[in-house]
């Protein structure tokens, strides 16, 4: 039977937040059962939005794939914040939320990357840290 393979899951970036979403139930597999409908819930949901996010966007105008890349930032930014509440609920530990946030950073570094070349037209299924022009996660780095 032939394969098929739709054009946004040939994207980087889409793959990676498909790794992500593996990283965060792992995560949350580990956090107590009163969590199931509260922490747990919003985290899978928030990692899950990333990658949907990206699909349904791809193939759209320019215009309209930009809008779902906003909307995968902030579920990135949902995610960040779950994993400093899980953190500060020892749920997880300050190594497993730091994990996380590299992670993320670097899911961040993509979807800016893959932004400013959708702003140009061009069609992607690659995504490159040279574009990446702008911090929009991270707004200051702490050593």
């Amino acid at each position: 039977m032939e394969k098929v393979v739709f054009n946004f899951e040939k994207l980087s970036v889409y793959q990676k937040a498909l790794n992500f979403i593996d990283a965060a139930d792992a995560l949350i597999d580990t956090f107590p059962q009163k969590e199931r409908y509260r922490l747990s819930s919003q985290y899978g949901r928030a990692a899950l939005s990333i990658a949907l996010n990206i699909s349904e966007g791809h193939g759209d105008t320019n215009k309209q794939f930009n809008r779902y890349l906003n909307m995968a930032w902030d579920s990135l930014k949902e995610c960040v914040t779950c994993s400093t509440v899980a953190t500060r609920k020892k749920y997880i530990t300050q190594e497993q939320n730091d994990n996380t946030r590299k992670t993320i950073t670097r899911n961040c570094k993509n979807d800016n990357g893959l932004k400013e070349k959708s702003k140009i037209g061009l069609d992607l299924f690659t995504t490159s840290e040279a574009s990446y022009k702008h911090q929009r996660c991270i707004l200051s780095p702490t050593n």
